[in-house]
């Protein structure tokens, strides 16, 4: 299976308004307890979430996966920092492109591919204000064009 694809639990659609994503990495994550099961319900929030590169290994945080209704004692912490799991060269490569200005490593959405969770990280650049802008133009220009021609069909 294709990187990116998989059942998609949760988007940070987001990202994509804020950032420019130059580049993309599967990466896997290290789960405690009951976080699967509150992954699998679709309990999961990647808003304000992002990746960070400390002593040779990827840590995501701000990532909150509520806690499992059954899970009582054995429940996690729902914001805790949590292990991503690459190669050791994409994470050198990584480190690299995150000392560059301007550039971070945002999670871009969380999928479970063949029974694992996966995450999706995005090297990204911040966009500004006037570059929003741009994009927000171009969109409502595609979408307009398409209507035109959906309307244009149906005649």
């Amino acid at each position: 299976m294709p990187k990116g694809e998989g059942k998609v639990v949760a988007q940070n659609k987001k990202a994509y308004h804020d950032y420019f994503i130059e580049e993309t990495y599967e990466a896997g994550i290290v789960l405690q307890g009951t976080e699967i099961k509150s992954i699998r319900a679709g309990k999961v929030n990647l808003k304000d979430s992002y990746a960070r590169i400390h002593n040779g290994e990827i840590s995501l945080i701000g990532v909150h996966i509520s806690p499992y209704e059954q899970g009582n004692r054995y429940n996690h912490d729902p914001e805790r920092e949590r292990k991503l799991l690459l190669h050791k060269r994409e994470i050198l490569k990584l480190f690299g492109d995150t000392r560059e200005a301007g550039y971070s490593l945002i999670p871009l959405k969380l999928y479970l591919k063949n029974g694992f969770c996966k995450v999706l990280l995005g090297l990204a650049k911040g966009k500004k204000n006037y570059d929003k802008r741009e994009s927000l133009k171009q969109k409502e220009a595609k979408r307009e064009i398409e209507r035109a021609f959906r309307d244009r069909q149906k005649m």
